[in-house]
């Protein structure tokens, strides 16, 4: 590993420098963790000096002084860095600062201005800026690598730099020599610099001095041109303001770009109004941007773009390099657009259960004057005719409608006894598919839908009085959809998707007619699908059960016997709404 170091110029025997004084101690935390002391003078010539004792770094300023307000010692803990402890001192050699330490690290320092830094990096993270050992940077064809907490990536062979007040011109002679680059200086580049700098990579070190004395530097190839950051400013300013001066006094061409999958009006506003934030831009036939002072985006500030609706082509006037340009950008462009199919099916499951049991019971006769029917009435009659009506003398009557009957019938002397039970059992099933389908590009919404117009009245009143009106409500399956191709071949689909039904009609008055009752289904989601892959995208379950029972009031409670009085019901009823999405990517290539 290279190790250079430098002393000032001139023997302290025979040189005295100005004595200063330090105005500030400052610490803070810096990048990766690591510890930033700034000491700072009330004016030049500070000559400081850093070494290592054990634990701790030591900074000994000889033509420095102390004030008292800042001889006191410092508890850093809480900024999470390696420094501890700092003890600033005033003794008879001049300033002392001691840093105490804890964990590995490393240090290194520099000067800039009256400013001077130590910076206390863990030794993790100055593995990531300077990758390598001291016996690996011997061998020639080593390389090491470093990565600042910044970001910025630095390889090259660690050096150690240890300068005492040396000339910037002089430490970037030193940094050629070992990069094997050729730098160029400019002749501003002037005055000293002191630093420390121990395993740093060179290229890093390049950056600390132009970091140190506000300078910049511009590669080209194997060649470096440091200068000051105002004057590389000014010269890359200058260079611009030639390119367009002559980009002004160029000569103008003419170029016809046709168009195949786009539309030339999109793409003549996406290349000038957009630009213009929104201005006017292209008119129907084409219109030109010339003349206006704002930044006409890829044109240059004396081209225009026009269009053809009938050829579906533009019309470029502008500098060959802007048209070239343009050209290549509408070739990027102009691509035929991916297709979607999007094939939707709602299915919809019914099922249902429904048990009733009922009976008929009755006692009709007469003895001893006394008459035993269903009711008053019957008694009336039977006394008056003498005429027995067995159907209508039941005294409880609530059969099942529609369903099968037993029926008995014990006959007396004096009474008859009348029993009929009737029970009905009904169960069904039913399952309705639709399944819309649908093509579209990307990024194109498609609509597709079925169903029809039901027609009813309304009655509106006026003068010559009420005066019917047809009107019309859609019922219709339909499936609206947008869908989006990723770079990755998935599809996001935001989509809307209804299924309506008729459950019936309701009658609204005399001579009115009536109103249909609609069962609507819908639904609206944006899902993100593989390309084939089928997914559910919603889902509704119904379940109902229904019990009921009427009977006869204490006789209906008999045990046995008062199943006689009783009629009793049960009803099952279950829905399932399911809805599946299945997208499906048709690759377009283009001709």
């Amino acid at each position: 590993m290279p190790v250079m170091g430098m002393q000032a110029a001139a023997d302290p025997a025979t040189r005295r420098p100005a004595t200063v004084a330090v105005s500030n101690v400052d610490f803070r935390r810096g990048e990766g963790g690591a510890g930033k002391l700034i000491l700072r003078f009330d004016g030049e010539g500070a000559m400081p000096d850093l070494r290592t004792q054990g634990s701790d770094v030591v900074v000994d300023i000889g033509n420095a002084s102390l004030p008292a307000s800042l001889q006191r010692p410092l508890n850093v803990v809480d900024f999470a860095t390696p420094v501890q402890r700092i003890d600033a001192s005033q003794g008879g050699n001049g300033t002392r600062v001691v840093l105490s330490t804890r964990g590995g690290f490393e240090s290194m320092a520099y000067q800039t201005g009256r400013d001077y830094i130590v910076e206390i990096v863990p030794r993790a993270t100055f593995a990531d800026r300077a990758v390598g050992t001291a016996s690996a940077a011997v061998a020639t064809t080593a390389q090491s690598s470093a990565q600042t907490a910044t970001g910025r990536a630095y390889s090259g062979r660690p050096v150690t730099f240890n300068f005492q007040d040396v000339p910037v011109r002089t430490v970037l002679q030193l940094i050629a020599e070992e990069s094997n680059l050729n730098i160029v200086a400019s002749d501003t580049v002037q005055g000293n610099v002191t630093l420390r700098l121990v395993n740093v990579p060179w290229d890093q070190a390049l950056d600390i001095v132009l970091q140190a004395k506000q300078l910049d530097k511009r590669r080209n190839g194997n060649v470096v041109w440091v200068a000051p950051q105002v004057e590389i400013a000014k010269f890359e300013q200058d260079r611009e303001d030639a390119r367009l001066a002559i980009e002004e006094r160029a000569e103008k061409v003419t170029e016809y770009i046709p168009i195949s999958y786009g539309n030339a009006e999109d793409i003549a506003k996406l290349l000038t109004e957009e630009s213009l934030n929104n201005s006017q831009g292209t008119g129907g036939g084409g219109g030109s941007q010339q003349g206006q002072q704002r930044d006409q985006g890829f044109l240059s500030s004396r081209g225009s773009i026009s269009f053809d609706r009938r050829t579906n082509t533009l019309l470029v006037i502008d500098i060959p390099q802007r048209v070239a340009e343009i050209q290549r950008l509408v070739t990027m462009l102009d691509k035929p657009v991916d297709q979607v199919v999007i094939e939707a099916r709602i299915v919809i499951a019914t099922e249902s259960f429904a048990r009733d049991i009922g009976a008929r019971f009755g006692i009709t006769g007469i003895k001893d004057r006394a008459v035993v029917s269903g009711s008053q009435l019957e008694n009336t009659h039977n006394i008056r005719t003498g005429e027995w009506r067995f159907p209508d003398a039941l005294m409880y009557n609530n059969p099942v409608a529609g369903g099968g009957a037993l029926a008995l019938t014990i006959l007396g002397n004096t009474i008859d006894w009348d029993v009929e039970i009737s029970a009905l059992q009904e169960e069904g099933r039913g399952e309705v598919v639709s399944n819309p389908r649908v093509v579209t590009s990307n990024q194109r919404e498609a609509v597709i839908r079925q169903g029809q117009e039901v027609g009813y009245l309304t009655v509106t009143g006026g003068q010559s009085g009420n005066i019917p009106t047809v009107e019309f409500k859609d019922v219709l399956l339909e499936l609206k959809v947008t869908p989006t191709i990723t770079n990755d071949g998935r599809v996001f689909l935001a989509m809307a998707l209804k299924k309506d039904e008729i459950e019936g009609f309701v009658n609204v008055g005399q001579n009115l007619g009536s109103v249909p009752q609609i069962n609507k289904r819908e639904i609206t989601t944006a899902v993100l699908v593989e390309d084939g892959q089928t997914v559910s995208i919603g889902g509704v379950y119904e379940f109902r059960d229904r019990s009921e029972l009427s009977k006869v009031p204490f006789f209906g409670d008999l045990p046995i016997l008062g199943n006689l009085f009783k009629n009793r019901g049960r009803n099952r009823e279950k829905a399932e709404l399911l809805i599946f999405v299945t997208p499906k990517v048709l690759r377009v290539a283009q001709r």
